[in-house]
């Protein structure tokens, strides 16, 4: 599994009784949790480990009886567990009930005697119980590491390719236009891009999340496409071949209830024109 020390130091989950821990039927390279040991006498059939992934989690039902469900990305962990013979689900389900209330979890969502969904700060657990087995899912919510800045040629092939491109890493304080320094390494990719293809023109669009209103959110993204603009005609770029516009909030491509989401949606797009 990988980095288990990083389920944080919440109070164990255990159970107790009489049937020892075999773990010899487990899949291979898959160890328990940390932080929620296995219903006595079963076994893992696979697991999962994604240092970064986006799920989305049941947190009520609205007065239609629709599910309201809230997306989190984060750290993830997957079980598939078998259960002993002779388990029933109703019984998987309140063990695991009355262990997580214990460990402080706060269950947000649960429709017994199938699932439950619980948090406990930014540790999100999920239960699927079906008596003969069960899943488990625990989701430490953060941030993703970028870990990829986009270059000269990455840039093309997607303008090539779509005619736009998202470009991340040109950041900015929060409500406001000046751009910072760790932005230029980003902004030296895009002049490149630009340098390397003489005819290219592009227009400079600004986005933000939905966070303030539409209007301060339409102005500050002109600005800082302006800006964009701005930096790459003071770096020897022909104003001809630029233009900028801002859309505000008016054009997410993620989920603006979560810092994820919001991350993704402040962003600069590079549109061939």
């Amino acid at each position: 599994m990988g980095k288990s020390h990083r389920l944080l130091a919440i109070a164990l989950i255990s159970f107790t009784g009489s049937f020892a821990q075999d773990t010899s039927q487990d899949a291979e390279n898959c160890k328990d949790s940390p932080l929620v040991s296995r219903f006595p006498g079963g076994h893992i059939n696979n697991c999962e480990h994604k240092e970064y992934e986006e799920i989305s989690v049941r947190t009520g039902t609205n007065k239609d009886g629709e599910a309201i469900e809230k997306k989190l990305g984060g750290e993830y962990w997957y079980w598939d567990y078998a259960s002993r013979d002779g388990v029933s689900q109703i019984q998987v389900f309140r063990n695991f009930e009355t262990a997580i209330r214990r460990a402080g979890f706060t269950i947000d969502w649960s429709d017994s005697p199938g699932n439950i969904t619980a948090h406990k700060g930014k540790t999100w657990y999920l239960l699927e119980s079906g008596g003969e087995y069960y899943h488990q899912t625990i989701l430490v919510a953060g941030d993703m590491k970028q870990e990829i800045t986009a270059d000269a040629s990455a840039l093309q092939d997607e303008l090539t390719k779509s005619g736009h491109v998202a470009v991340y890493g040109i950041n900015f304080d929060s409500g406001k236009s000046a751009i910072l320094p760790d932005s230029e390494p980003v902004l030296a990719e895009v002049q490149k891009l630009l340098e390397q293809n003489d005819s290219l023109k592009i227009r400079i669009e600004g986005h933000t999340d939905n966070t303030g209103n539409s209007a301060m959110n339409q102005s500050l993204s002109e600005r800082r496409a302006n800006a964009v603009m701005g930096w790459l005609i003071a770096h020897g770029i022909d104003p001809s071949r630029l233009s900028a516009k801002g859309f505000g909030d008016s054009k997410p491509v993620a989920d603006n209830s979560t810092d994820e989401g919001r991350a993704k949606n402040r962003r600069v797009e590079l549109v061939k024109i």
